[in-house]
């Protein structure tokens, strides 16, 4: 009698993450068994993640579950969950940005959604951060085309673009925009903006931690009392954030901002939240470009930037290159706000099969 479990999988490269994604009807319905069964796919917890499909680091150990929606209006519904190489967790706590680029192709792969035409639009519900977004894939003959002229910073090569639209991701994760109320505050002594356009971040100036902000990931995770302020910060940023206790979550992240090094509105190096970012995610960048602003920020400080009511794209540099946001800004009575975000991302189908986890795991038997 065979031991193990086949369950049927594809891997894609989302952005600039990788992940398993599986259809939810192919995992267990209970929480505690799909977990056990997500670990153990991964090879987690093992820093190496030698016998699973993780890739050893939390950028590359990522799973996407997909479901035909019932939602009016919605073709999708994707749940993300991280999964930690070093520790037996899998967390639905955040939203990624990364993986999304990848949920349309997997979705027409799937059969989930029909191609309708060159391009086709996905309409997809975030369980996460019960927010909506639009992916539009292309789709000539009515198949995923995946080679194209699209070129993100962190990703070698070029392949085809697929242009994603937030509709209604503001506060999706802390309750508003601000969710202390103000566009700046003062935190464990340093000044900050708490912002949530998608992903809690926390604003804070790279010179305010001791840092230059040329320094390289590495570089910054190798000394450990930039990691000590940077996390107390964030413990102290939770609860102010609607967020509670956030010694065991992933969220919120802190940003660390710097003048822009290559014509960029500025630089970031982002903490996810203990290992320092390589690149940075989509959400957090989402929200790192709002900041730039709103008048009166942290980021907007930083950038020197007075963008006019309309639509506005914003260079966010990172550690590999930079991740351009368009924002579309609109006049409030109480100063600038967001009324649109829009990226764009690539992805590429990788595998396709089954991965294979011990019987044991699914506890059905």
């Amino acid at each position: 009698m065979n031991d193990q479990r086949a369950i049927a999988c594809s891997v894609l490269r989302g952005g600039t993450s990788k992940g398993l994604y599986f259809r939810s009807e192919d995992l267990p319905e209970e929480r505690s068994a799909r977990d056990r069964v997500l670990l153990a796919a991964l090879g987690s917890p093992d820093p190496r993640e030698i016998d699973g499909m993780g890739g050893a680091h939390p950028l590359t150990s990522k799973v996407a579950v997909v479901r035909r929606s019932s939602r009016p209006g919605t073709d999708v519904d994707y749940l993300f969950l991280q999964v930690w190489p070093d520790r037996p967790e899998v967390s639905d706590a955040q939203n990624c940005g990364n993986l999304l680029a990848g949920v349309g192709p997997f979705a027409l792969e799937e059969g989930l959604v029909d191609p309708s035409g060159e391009i086709t639009e996905v309409r997809i519900w975030m369980e996460n951060t019960q927010s909506r977004a639009v992916a539009r894939v292309h789709t000539p003959g009515g198949v995923v085309r995946y080679g194209g002229d699209a070129h993100i910073d962190g990703v070698p090569g070029t392949h085809a673009p697929i242009p994603i639209e937030f509709l209604d991701v503001a506060g999706s994760s802390c309750g508003a925009l601000l969710p202390t109320g103000r566009v700046r505050d003062v935190v464990a002594g340093h000044e900050v903006t708490c912002i949530d356009n998608g992903m809690p971040v926390v604003c804070v100036r790279a010179a305010d931690l001791g840092l230059s902000g040329e320094e390289s990931p590495t570089e910054i995770e190798a000394r450990p009392e930039v990691r000590q302020r940077v996390e107390a910060l964030r413990r102290a940023c939770g609860p102010l954030m609607n967020l509670g206790d956030v010694a065991d979550s992933t969220v919120p992240k802190v940003s660390l901002l710097s003048s822009a090094r290559h014509g960029g509105a500025l630089s970031t190096q982002t903490f996810i939240p203990h290992r320092v970012h390589e690149a940075i995610g989509v959400f957090g960048a989402v929200s790192v470009a709002t900041a730039c602003v709103l008048p009166g920020s942290v980021a907007a400080d930083v950038a020197g930037i007075a963008p006019d009511p309309g639509e506005t794209t914003l260079d966010i540099e990172h550690p590999s290159g930079y991740f351009s946001v368009t924002l579309e800004v609109a006049n409030g009575p109480s100063g600038p706000t967001v009324a649109r975000a829009a990226l764009l991302r690539t992805a590429r189908l990788l595998m396709r099969g089954a991965v294979y986890v011990p019987d044991a795991i699914w506890g059905d038997r």
